[in-house]
């Protein structure tokens, strides 16, 4: 796999086209900060780590609003083939700021609201809505 990131937004977002309640995926600790991020924004509803052998898993729950899922829209900016930075000023809001930009800083991965707080750029990595 030569970008995991993609493939956990692919995961997740065919997921939520199946209406499928789980969703597993080959654990690292770069999906599990972007799953932890997602559980607080409220995208997903929960998520947890499987130590099995060979390789753990991560398992998260999917959010539903009755039928509807609480991810519209899951979409990879920066790729291995072409990386996507931004400076604090120039962070971009995701739907006005009705969803979330998850960016990788130096001071770890976070949304955009909290890195403009922070007064921190980095690599832009996903938008989700």
């Amino acid at each position: 796999m030569t970008d995991p990131i993609a493939d956990l937004a692919t995961r997740i977002r065919n997921a939520y086209l199946t209406s499928g309640s789980e969703v597993e995926i080959p654990h690292s600790k770069i999906k599990e900060a972007l799953a932890g991020i997602l559980v607080k924004q409220g995208f997903v509803k929960d998520m947890r780590v499987e130590k099995t052998k060979p390789q753990a898993k991560l398992i998260i729950t999917l959010k539903y609003l009755g039928k509807i899922p609480a991810v519209e829209g899951i979409e990879r900016i920066s790729t291995p083939g072409r990386r996507v930075y931004t400076t604090s000023k120039k962070t971009p809001r995701t739907l006005e700021g009705l969803g979330s930009t998850i960016i990788s800083t130096n001071q770890g991965i976070m949304t955009d609201k909290e890195a403009r707080k922070k007064n921190l750029g980095g690599e832009i990595l996903l938008k989700v809505w």
